[in-house]
């Protein structure tokens, strides 16, 4: 199923609604930070499974306690609602 590409004017709305995400170079960006690398870790774990379930696998970068997190949807090429679903859901993990 293709996806299709949001609009400027979209991707600033998911922007707004969303806690510390921005858009930058065609992606939804966050930097995520934890207590230590075990929870930075415990994080991703639960995130992949959420991802995997969605068949949508982030971009992502883990150094000690920092996960940072780019979205895109690579067939759309550039950011679709998929994206904003799955940024939503790694915020709720967070908590």
């Amino acid at each position: 199923m293709k996806r299709a590409k949001l609009t400027s004017e979209q991707i600033e709305q998911a922007v707004a609604s969303l806690s510390g995400w921005q858009a930058r170079d065609g992606k939804l960006h966050k930097t995520f930070r934890f207590p230590d690398f075990v929870q930075a870790w415990g994080f991703m774990s639960r995130a992949a499974l959420l991802a995997e379930a969605m068949n949508h696998h982030p971009d992502w970068r883990n150094v000690y306690n920092t996960v940072e997190v780019d979205l895109n949807t690579h067939d759309a090429g550039g950011i679709t609602e998929f994206d904003v679903v799955l940024a939503r859901k790694m915020d709720a993990l967070f908590g």
